[in-house]
């Protein structure tokens, strides 16, 4: 009986490697089937983020001269919201996916809170009608590992329409602002016509990928990022 039990411990050390390598293999297979389920779900295209080229921190640089923004641009307010509601629903409707916002959606999501969004408007100086809008969100990063600064501020561009400014000019302007509001570095995606002002005003492509899940919707075909209006938080 004694010659027996040495046998035994091996065996069960066999067959105990054998079970965890059957496990690795299910996990294994598990994992694979779940990333070409995420692909089959997704729109079939991953949408880039792109920043600014770090600069340091804003408060840093020293240099306080910065251009005039375009005349009759200012913070959203209360009163715009009907303004900026016809804006934006006549902007999106061009896009195949984008948001249907009516007054409360524009109230809730896009009028000004301190260190949560920030939006803006032109008025015509003549006619006091709202021509144009941006915005942006704020979503600051702990930094580790730094003596001198502990939270990278950053700001992400949201939902920007461009009738009478050129869109370009209007991104201008946020820039401004974010720099006024110290800022440390501002990120756009390349959905909309974010890409007529991207290169142009310096961004530089990120690492970032953001992919976007759609429940209970059918689209004909792989959607370009100009076919995009929906920004998601």
């Amino acid at each position: 009986m004694s010659g027996e039990n040495p046998s035994s411990g091996p065996a069960d050390e066999s067959n105990e490697g054998n079970s965890a390598a059957v496990n690795t293999t299910n996990n294994d297979q598990i994992d694979a089937i779940s990333r070409r389920v995420q692909e089959a779900l997704s729109m079939g295209r991953r949408h880039r983020f792109w920043e600014t080229q770090p600069v340091g921190q804003f408060k840093d640089v020293g240099d306080s001269s910065l251009p005039e923004a375009t005349p009759g641009f200012r913070a959203m307010e209360l009163r715009d919201v009907p303004a900026v509601t016809r804006l934006l629903r006549n902007y999106l409707s061009q896009f195949i996916v984008a948001p249907d916002f009516d007054e409360d959606d524009v109230q809730h999501w896009l009028l000004p809170k301190e260190n949560v969004i920030d939006s803006f408007v032109v008025e015509s100086p003549d006619s006091r009608e709202i021509t144009d809008f941006c915005s942006f969100y704020t979503l600051p990063s702990s930094i580790l590992g730094n003596q001198n600064y502990s939270v990278l501020k950053a700001a992400y561009s949201y939902y920007n329409v461009a009738l009478q400014t050129p869109l370009l000019q209007l991104m201008n302007d946020a820039l401004i602002i974010a720099k006024k509001k110290e800022y440390d570095v501002f990120n756009a995606l390349d959905i909309m016509q974010n890409e007529t002002f991207l290169k142009e005003l310096k961004f530089g492509p990120g690492d970032g990928q953001l992919h976007y899940y759609l429940y209970n919707y059918r689209i004909r075909h792989t959607l370009k990022p100009s076919e995009l209006g929906l920004v998601l938080l």
